[in-house]
């Protein structure tokens, strides 16, 4: 029996539409909240339905809705949650169906509050739409899903502004999508020459959007020394990817960077082997940068955005860098290093130093799983937030906060500053102290003052369990921060 292939990437996703009508004997899922009136009250009291956001309820019979779905306040997140229990609720009747033989609906309906505006729709189709994310390599066939949804309308005027909030909370969903497709793939194909293939895969989908890959001999001849040290130990060369998006008349230069290790042992300051098999999400700051420079150039947003991912996998071999090695990056600083576990920030360093000095951006904003520190201050749910610049922490924050994404600002300490400097370099790499502070203040030295913020997101990048839309695996988390932050800039 032939293997089945991995999964495509991206993933295919929900049809989510918005309409007034229904068709005769498709599914049907009624919204509920605590205190709103709803014509399925009665069958709510029976079922002991509460209205509680996520809570689904199977309706008995063949007459009216077949679920009752809470929203409870009716917020935003609460719809999101509620679009992600939902789905995972009809996708379980699919596969009932499917299992018993009988047909499978290609559609469901759900029919939203009279009184929702077109942000309630677009937050519900959220949720539906990662909630029934699935990434699995098998040789067995998937299982049956529901492929559309409806949301249904009494007022045929609001359909055109629903739709609209809808495709957009589209173009965001699929963003997170990508990045946890980049997140999952397995480590066996996902290098870093088989990372940027994917970054050119999605500009050649996307007007708007460019792609240049540079190879490890460009690497080289620019003194990329943090990104060649790293990936000095792998059988695979590291890769610098560039992506541009340049549209006609923007004013602002937003520059995003994202670390893409594609598999990380440690290197010789090698990793314990229980959890090392999870270091295939390693690179998931950029998959974030990739997937959300796809949905800036797929919404045309005004902004003119340069995406860099720095790639490499941090091996074990006589090739491999060493504690104690003084590396020389791009633009000329040097670092001393003292773990070869610190390599998110060798990348970043260089890429960082490369954006800030050819474009001199008016922002720069770099992504990373970068410190455990930040999984034992904010545990797993929760962004870190360093930044140099007041105005751009605030704009990071709301964007995160529009795109269901939550982000806790960091302080970055004057008193450990001193702590980055080193004895025969210019900085060093992994100093003592308060592990995810320190590591943003090695960063913070080759922003070159620029209004620069730094997103630890080692706790939220990976989920081991369902909450919200999110599903275990990669999260892609930070994915639609960045294009609700790329928007606050220009539409």
């Amino acid at each position: 029996m032939a293997r089945s292939p991995l999964p495509s990437v991206p993933s295919r996703l929900l049809d989510v539409e918005v309409g007034d009508t229904a068709r005769k004997g498709e599914p049907l899922a009624a919204v509920l909240t605590p205190d709103g009136e709803s014509p399925y009250t009665d069958v709510a009291d029976r079922l002991r339905a509460t209205g509680k956001a996520g809570e689904v309820h199977v309706v008995p019979g063949d007459e009216g809705p077949r679920w009752l779905v809470g929203v409870g306040d009716g917020t935003e997140k609460q719809y999101r949650a509620a679009g992600a229990a939902f789905i995972r609720a009809a996708n379980s009747f699919a596969e009932a169906e499917s299992n018993a033989g009988r047909k499978v609906p290609k559609r469901v309906l759900v029919q939203l509050p009279a009184d929702v505006g077109s942000e309630r729709y677009a937050a519900f189709a959220t949720g539906a739409l990662l909630g029934g994310y699935r990434y699995r390599v098998s040789s067995e066939e998937p299982k049956a899903s529901v492929r559309a949804v409806r949301l249904l309308t009494t007022d045929q005027r609001a359909v055109p502004a629903h739709e609209d909030a809808v495709n957009r909370a589209r173009e965001l969903a699929a963003s997170s999508a990508l990045a946890r497709d980049l997140a999952n793939t397995p480590a066996n194909v996902k290098n870093p020459a088989w990372l940027a293939g994917v970054a050119e895969q999605a500009a050649d989908d996307v007007p708007g959007l460019s792609v240049t890959v540079r190879d490890e001999e460009w690497l080289t001849a620019q003194g990329f020394g943090g990104v060649l040290a790293v990936g000095g130990g792998s059988a695979s060369p590291p890769r610098l990817i560039e992506l541009s998006h340049r549209p006609r008349g923007a004013t602002t230069h937003l520059l995003l960077v994202g670390k893409g290790i594609t598999f990380d042992t440690g290197g010789i300051s090698i990793k314990p082997a229980e959890g090392m098999h999870l270091m295939r999400t390693d690179m998931s700051g950029g998959g974030a940068v990739i997937a959300a420079m796809r949905a800036i150039a797929a919404l045309r947003l005004g902004v003119r955005v340069t995406g860099l991912v720095p790639a490499a996998e941090n091996h074990v071999s006589g090739s491999s860098y060493r504690p104690g090695d003084v590396v020389r990056h791009y633009g000329g600083r040097t670092t001393e290093v003292a773990n070869t576990d610190a390599e998110g920030r060798m990348v970043l360093a260089d890429a960082i130093a490369y954006g800030v000095q050819r474009y001199r951006p008016d922002a720069v904003v770099d992504v990373a799983t970068l410190t455990g520190a930040m999984k034992v201050a904010l545990g797993l749910r929760t962004g870190g937030l360093f930044a140099s610049d007041d105005e751009l922490a605030e704009r990071v924050r709301a964007a995160g906060e529009r795109a269901g994404e939550q982000w806790w600002r960091m302080p970055l300490l004057e008193d450990h500053a001193a702590d980055v400097r080193s004895d025969i370099a210019d900085v060093r790499q992994a100093p003592p102290g308060p592990g995810g502070i320190t590591a943003a203040l090695f960063l913070r030295e080759f922003t070159a003052g620029l209004p620069w913020a730094h997103l630890d997101i080692a706790g939220p990048a990976r989920s081991e369990k369902n909450y919200d839309e999110v599903v275990p695996g990669g999260t892609g988390f930070a994915a639609r921060t960045l294009v609700e932050l790329a928007a606050s800039y220009g539409t």
